[in-house]
């Protein structure tokens, strides 16, 4: 069995303090793991409107009820670049709250679409890690994230690589952070 990360450590006597995300050490002890990401997040129609306007997307599939009921759809499609958004977002707090840098996005893919009232949720396969050979004090981490609506059915997928600091190199400011 692989070591599990703690995700809590003691401040004082009667006292803990939540930790937040992983670093290099905690990726390469759970290489192949799943790590399933909670709370799941549903899609709104502000969530959904705001990204059409920040983006400037005026493609009548994720607008125009009238457009999709003429195409055969009852209800307008969510924006991807949302759908990515939230499932990689859901993934923050473990994998990429000690982030120094993301590295790539590969194989995006959206599988199956999205809409507003949809329930998403994610993981995370970890699937390497190893140190960085230009920054040694920092490892190079590659998860397969997937996101998945109320249904069970995948909607989204990456290859994401980031690169984190090694444990060592990690500040934990036990007072304040």
């Amino acid at each position: 069995m692989s070591k599990v990360p703690l995700s809590f450590r003691r401040i004082s006597e009667n006292r803990i303090r939540e930790s937040v995300g992983l670093g290099f050490e905690d990726f390469a002890s759970i290489v192949g793991t799943v790590i399933e990401h909670r709370p799941a997040r549903t899609v709104t129609e502000t969530e959904h409107v705001q990204i059409l306007a920040l983006t400037g997307n005026e493609a009548p599939v994720h607008s125009d009820i009238e457009f999709c009921n003429r195409t055969g759809r009852d209800q307008v499609l969510v924006c991807g670049i949302l759908t990515m958004n939230i499932v990689l977002g859901l993934t923050v707090r473990t994998t990429s709250a000690l982030t120094t840098a993301n590295l790539a996005l590969d194989e995006v893919r959206f599988e199956q679409p999205v809409h507003v009232g949809d329930t998403l949720r994610a993981q995370s396969e970890v699937l390497s890690a190893r140190r960085s050979k230009s920054h040694p004090e920092n490892g190079i981490v590659s998860c397969r994230i997937s996101g998945y609506n109320q249904h069970d059915q995948r909607v989204f997928s990456c290859t994401r690589t980031f690169l984190v600091p090694t444990d060592a190199n990690i500040v934990r400011d036990t007072t304040n952070y």
